[in-house]
């Protein structure tokens, strides 16, 4: 719905950047809150597939930055490296586990990307700053972390669930309208930001980045997780979480770095369109052999 309302000239790039800032800085967080301080604070820190999540993104991006080396030219590293490790886990991937999890699938799901979401903005910083040969500021990368709004939201949540801070029915139904908007305007504007024209340029690497993003890190993720003992929602989660297609935000921060944003918005398309396919025939396989 998303591609066809931009196509027909309904929603604009006005909206879709408004819209964006929306969700990531105000109903996003919003869902995550709601979502902790009405759940049992044992039922959403799952512990050992956090951990898991944060290593074997740490250990995707290590293995990524050593093909990148080997194989893509030096201005370039940090823009294929990202392409390839950073899942949308906020629009997307949510939106992959509330829909095969309900509920529960969003609540195993909250502190999970909040967590990951941040090792994905300090390992971008580093790629893109050293493939530009640019100096990495510590202030900054902690900055980055500090200022993350869906840490705020759920540290926030932490400290009223934990010391029983009440929220205000007022303040309770108008932040439940707002979180609300997370999944259903999330994918609008993701559809909306699409440009498969701009695929023309850097085929090459696009395609394997994208086969990396969509293929090579959700097989050996979701495998890993097998082999240590994951089963059920949580190996599910760890699939759809990995395998959701590159985080539009990639975008944004090569730009702003002045890298190759035209790749970064190959890999952006080309993981949207193939994630269709590649996400569905995970499922079918996970389904069908009863793992998730």
């Amino acid at each position: 719905m998303g591609i066809y309302l931009k196509r027909i000239n309904f929603i604009n790039d006005e909206f879709i950047n408004v819209s964006s800032r929306i969700v990531y800085t105000l109903a996003l967080p919003l869902l995550l809150f709601f979502t902790i301080i009405k759940t049992p604070l044992s039922e959403v820190s799952n512990l050992p597939l956090i951990l898991y999540g944060l290593l074997a993104t740490l250990c995707s991006y290590l293995v990524l930055e050593w093909w990148a080396k080997r194989y893509e030219p030096k201005a370039d590293r940090g823009v294929f490296v990202q392409g390839a490790f950073r899942g949308n886990l906020g629009f997307i991937g949510l939106a992959y586990c509330v829909n095969a999890y309900g509920e529960q699938g969003l609540i195993a799901a909250s502190l999970y990307i909040g967590l990951v979401t941040t090792l994905y903005n300090v390992l971008g910083i580093v790629t893109l700053n050293r493939s530009m040969g640019k100096d990495l500021s510590l202030l900054m990368i902690c900055n980055n972390i500090i200022r993350n709004p869906l840490i705020i939201g759920i540290l926030a949540a932490f400290a009223f669930s934990g010391f029983g801070i009440p929220v205000p029915e007022f303040a309770a139904t108008t932040g439940g309208y707002l979180a609300n908007l997370t999944i259903p305007l999330a994918l609008l504007c993701t559809g909306g930001a699409l440009n498969f024209q701009e695929l023309k340029t850097n085929p090459k690497k696009t395609y394997s980045a994208s086969i990396a993003k969509l293929v090579i890190v959700p097989v050996l993720i979701t495998l890993g997780g097998y082999l240590y003992g994951f089963r059920g929602m949580d190996l599910g989660i760890l699939f759809l979480m990995s395998a959701s297609p590159t985080a539009t935000v990639s975008f944004i921060m090569v730009k702003g770095i002045g890298g190759n944003y035209k790749l970064a918005a190959n890999i952006i398309a080309m993981t949207a369109l193939g994630a269709l396919f590649s996400v569905s025939f995970g499922i079918l396989i996970l389904r069908s052999l009863d793992l998730m």
